[in-house]
Formats: structure tokens, C-alpha cells, sequence
């Protein structure tokens, strides 16, 4: 029998936050969420976004063992911003059995309709910077630090239940080359000449500390079109410039301004954590925070975590000197592989950037709809 209970305590919350990575202990290629920032996104009086925001957890057991979780979100902001009652849902994960899966969404859906919301997408979370979008394609690829990762069978159990595609975000593996296009470095000289753009080399992360709110501000204008974005609130800027500040290796931090010395766009790269994470189960003791260390200081991988440019300036060569600056950091540094992270599909601006280079798409993930 299958019995699903609210999460009330800390303890439940602890079980829910375990769960996947129990569910994917003999998988290599499952990254954890850290368990310390998820115990912080998920409790409201440590994460900003439940100004906005409401959810409700969810645990499944059959014989008193845990076989599922879910949570629901409705993100009062966002259905504001776009006219319509929506829940999401989130950290969801399963083991193979349809019954299990649909007793979890039926505990979210009575709740959805307890408030007269008859429309769910998921799986998505508080906000853009939050793990989106379940993984259809790419089954056999090593997970990123910043994404979901799920058996297939996930996909078959939500189309089961009626789930249909929303929106498909995809992912791509850039290789690096042995050396710069020398076309490439003449544009961007020639760019920076243009326009007066400079490249602000950091040398602190104390220094870095006076440019990442006006960073975020950009975010907030970039992304504001994008699917499922409402803007940061500055409360939320300060927990994501805490966790930025603590990984960040300033080597792969771009700040581009203008000829005025004003902030128009950033991008920000991170060595991959993901081999680090998986060893240490989203653990940092004992030996989480030496490896993530270690991946900071010693990596061939970098994963893309944003490049943000102010909309006026979009199509004005920002994004081309962010990615020139990038290459060559990665080529001093002896990157082979850069990740992309997650991108809409019908995000041609941001895939034609990778046109010049050797690529291979190998990931896909999708937020699902269902009406009901």
C-alpha cells in the first residue's frame, strides 16, 4: 500500500532532501544538489523566494520505505506576470512504479484545485536560477552541477498521467581549440574599439562583491522575456552572491562596460563541480568542501552558468567578447570541454555564439504542462 504524507519537520525534510540521492547511489552519472542549499531553498524563513512563493512537500512510502517525493510551488509572481493560476511542480523523483507517481501528483493536484488552480508545468522551481526541466535525452551523460538528472522512465510515468510538452530546453558541449581564431581576436578587438568597451579584470572577490548586484540587475532585464522568470528580488540576489562568492573562480568572471564605465553585461563559467558532488553525495564533510576545492584549482571541464547583456546592448558584440575572453582563459587554463548548461531551443541568439566552434548537443530536457 502506498501511503503519502506531508513533509512537516526538519527530519522529513532531511528525508526528502536524501531520497534521490539514495535513488541514485549505483549511478555515475547523478550529481547531488548540495544538501545545505536545498535545506536552505526549502525553508521559508531562509529563502527570500517564499515572499512570493508557497509550496508543499511530499513523501511516498510503501512498507514504511521512502519510493518517491514531490514538491508543489505556486509562484505567485509569476502567475501575476502572465494572467493565469499555475502550480508547479518540483523535486520530483521515483522509483519505476506508475501507481507511485500518480499518488504523488494526485497530493499535489488537490492542493492545486483547493485553490482553484487547473494547470501544472514542471518540472521547475523558484525561479530561473533554480534546477529546471526533466531530462529526456542525454540518459547516459555526466550530469552538471547545475541541472536535474532522472532515470527515463520519469518521462514515460508524466505522459502516462497526461503530461504534455511545454517548453524543451537543450544543452551543448563546446571544445575547445588548440588555439584562438586569429579573425576571431581582430573582432573583438575591432568590437572594443566600436563601441569603447573595457573588460574588467578582478582581482578579489571582495572587489567582485561591488559588481555582482549591478550583475543581477541585468539578469533581471535579460531574462525577463524568458519562460517561467520573474525578477530577483534583492534579498535573493544576496543568497546567490553568497554561493557565487564562495565557488567562483575569478578567472572565468567577464564584466563588460561601456565607454562610460557602466556595467552592460557578464558572463560567469565555473569549474565543474559535478565529479566532486557525486563523491561526496551533496555532502561537505567531511571531505565536500576539499573536493570542490580541488575541482576549482585543478579542472579540464567548465560548465556556463549565465551571460547576461543589457537589452539595448544586445547584438552590439557583448556577447562575442564574453565568449573571446572566455576561450582565452580556458586555453591558458587547459580546458578541453565547456557545457553549456540548459538553453531554450528556440533560443537561436544564444546556440548561433557556438557556430564557430566544434559542438555536439547531447543533452535535452523538457517542462511539461498538464490540465486538469
Amino acid at each position: 500500500m502506498i501511503t503519502v504524507k506531508e513533509v512537516k519537520t526538519r527530519r522529513d525534510l532531511k528525508k526528502f532532501i536524501d531520497f534521490p540521492v539514495k535513488l541514485y547511489k549505483d549511478n555515475p552519472y547523478f550529481c547531488p544538489t548540495l544538501a545545505i542549499d536545498e535545506m536552505m531553498n526549502l525553508d521559508p524563513k531562509k529563502n527570500p523566494a517564499y515572499e512570493y512563493c508557497e509550496t508543499r512537500l511530499f513523501l511516498a512510502y510503501r512498507d514504511g520505505e521512502i519510493v518517491g517525493r514531490i514538491g508543489g510551488l505556486i509562484n505567485h509572481a509569476y502567475n501575476e506576470k502572465i494572467g493565469k493560476k499555475q502550480i508547479r511542480f518540483t523535486r520530483f523523483d521515483v522509483i519505476d512504479d506508475i501507481e507511485v507517481t500518480k499518488a504523488l501528483f494526485d497530493e499535489v493536484i488537490k492542493w492545486a484545485k483547493s485553490r482553484d488552480i487547473h494547470e501544472m508545468i514542471g518540472p521547475i522551481g523558484f525561479c530561473d536560477l533554480d534546477k529546471q526541466g526533466l531530462l529526456v535525452d542525454g540518459f547516459e551523460e555526466q550530469n552538471l552541477f547545475i541541472t536535474l538528472y532522472n532515470h527515463p522512465y520519469y518521462m514515460k510515468h508524466l505522459e502516462q498521467l497526461g503530461f504534455v510538452k511545454d517548453v524543451d530546453w537543450v544543452e551543448y558541449q563546446i571544445f575547445a581549440p588548440e588555439k584562438i581564431n586569429e579573425r576571431f581576436e581582430r573582432l573583438a578587438e575591432a568590437i572594443k574599439k566600436r563601441y569603447g568597451y573595457k573588460i574588467i579584470n578582478l582581482k578579489s572577490k571582495r572587489q567582485a562583491k561591488k559588481h555582482i548586484y549591478e550583475a543581477f540587475e541585468i539578469v533581471n532585464e535579460a531574462f525577463s522575456h524568458l519562460y517561467g522568470v520573474v525578477p530577483l528580488t534583492r534579498e535573493q540576489m544576496e543568497i546567490y552572491v553568497k554561493q557565487f562568492t564562495m565557488l567562483v573562480n575569478l578567472d572565468y568572471l567577464y564584466l563588460v562596460t561601456n565607454k562610460n564605465d557602466e556595467l552592460i553585461g557578464f558572463g560567469l563559467m565555473a569549474p565543474s563541480f559535478a565529479e566532486a558532488t557525486r563523491k561526496s553525495k551533496g555532502k561537505l564533510f567531511p571531505l565536500g568542501w576539499y573536493r570542490i576545492l580541488r575541482s576549482i584549482k585543478k579542472h579540464d571541464v567548465l560548465e556556463m552558468y549565465l551571460i547576461a547583456v543589457k537589452p539595448e546592448y544586445q547584438g552590439l558584440g557583448v556577447n562575442a567578447l564574453i565568449l573571446y575572453e572566455g576561450i582565452k582563459t580556458a586555453l591558458k587554463n587547459n580546458v578541453k570541454i565547456c557545457e553549456t548548461g540548459p538553453e531554450l531551443e528556440t533560443n537561436t541568439k544564444v546556440q548561433d555564439l557556438w557556430k564557430g566552434f566544434k559542438t555536439r548537443q547531447h543533452r535535452r530536457r523538457r517542462c511539461y504542462k498538464l490540465t486538469f
